[in-house]
């Protein structure tokens, strides 16, 4: 009897043991496979954070646009507005510049038409229910006025500084870049009107964003080789054009 009992024990550990092994080995696994799961996770993360912007954008097009409604009519997400929207641009536009209306008149001619419609209104109205009609009050509220100040003054002062900071001569190459923007800016302005300009510019940020949302991954591809391009060529025009002018500036100087 004691042998069969302690044949009985044996058998009792070895299966625990065999248990316990096989426990092990599912923690492990699980264990292994959480951390292979982590390990694709932060791989992910890595490569979305590696994946190359245009302008450094972290976040959507629609919070750079500034969200709400005017983001959802520059993306077109609200089509009917939108298309209200850019159909009264195309109306003015073809007013001023195709049928070559002018602005002084299109107000005068607007003020006679709605004072004559309000006039008649008045007078038929005596005639019909022996009372004027009461037209409603328009004022102008002087915090809407001083918002509106405000706003101005703080990109005014914003653009002030940024002239500032260029013209300084800290930055070459933000001086370099903000002549070649201010030069095609003037041979745009050469070629076009205030108005056309003013309308295409607006036709523009329209149907770009949505087009840049559309394709951005092609996008970005393109702009960032077409960066890696121009930042070879600067350091090509810095070796062989920048950093010769202070030491012709020194020569100069001494002859």
């Amino acid at each position: 009897m004691a042998d069969h009992a302690g044949e009985h024990e044996k058998h009792e550990s070895v299966a625990e043991s065999v248990m316990d092994k096989i426990t092990e080995k599912f923690h492990g696994s699980d264990s292994s496979s959480s951390d292979s799961d982590n390990d694709i996770k932060s791989s992910a993360s890595a490569v979305k954070a590696k994946i190359y912007r245009l302008f450094g954008r972290e976040t959507p097009v629609h919070k750079v646009l500034g969200g709400g409604k005017p983001a959802d009519i520059f993306l077109w997400r609200d089509k009917k507005t939108t298309g209200y929207v850019l159909g009264v641009a195309t109306a003015i536009w073809v007013l001023f510049e195709l049928l070559e209306y002018h602005l002084l008149s299109l107000v005068c001619h607007f003020l006679i038409l709605g004072l004559a419609i309000l006039f008649l209104w008045s007078n038929a109205s005596t005639f019909i229910s022996k009372s004027r009609p009461k037209f409603p009050e328009v004022i102008i509220s002087e915090n809407v006025v001083v918002s509106v100040a405000s706003a101005l003054t703080i990109e005014f002062n914003r653009a002030f500084a940024i002239l500032r900071e260029v013209a300084s001569g800290k930055d070459l190459k933000k001086f370099l870049a903000v002549i070649a923007g201010l030069w095609v800016l003037s041979v745009l302005g050469s070629c076009f009107n205030f108005l056309t300009l003013f309308y295409t510019c607006f036709v523009l940020l329209h149907t770009v964003p949505v087009l840049y949302e559309k394709y951005e991954d092609q996008v970005d591809a393109f702009a960032e080789k077409a960066e890696h391009e121009i930042k070879k060529q600067y350091a090509v025009f810095d070796v062989k054009v920048l950093s010769k002018l202070p030491k012709a500036i020194l020569k100069y100087k001494k002859f």
